[in-house]
């Protein structure tokens, strides 16, 4: 019941993210940031982290999730670290998903070969 939880919430958040593709005139860049600023918003005001519980990987998977973990590493450095942890705990938390980004995304190019559109 958990894979069919995750799959439903992560789905209503991707369709309501093509909703809002389709209906406004943003572009995709500033969606994502848009989701991105949402989840630390909704972190910060301790809205996400109960409904992450809830709905396990379908809210941590999309933007909205790397958003909420931005904020949580951003809350626990400037915890221990002061002032200098805003500019280091989002880093810090998230940086086995930037690096495993970057490392398929890399595998992926050398694998697929891709070309601009023209």
């Amino acid at each position: 019941m958990e894979y069919v939880k995750a799959f439903l919430v992560g789905g209503v958040i991707c369709g309501l993210v093509q909703i809002l593709l389709d209906r406004t005139k943003l572009m995709p860049g500033r969606v994502m940031v848009l989701l991105v600023v949402s989840g630390c918003i909704l972190g910060a005001l301790g809205i996400y982290p109960p409904f992450l519980e809830w709905a396990g990987a379908g809210a941590a998977v999309p933007l909205l999730g790397f958003g909420n973990t931005l904020w949580k590493g951003v809350k626990e450095a400037m915890e221990t670290e002061g002032l200098l942890g805003i500019f280091k705990g989002g880093l810090t938390a998230s940086s086995a998903g930037i690096g495993a980004a970057l490392v398929f995304g890399y595998i992926g190019a050398l694998l697929f070969k891709p070309k601009m559109k023209e």
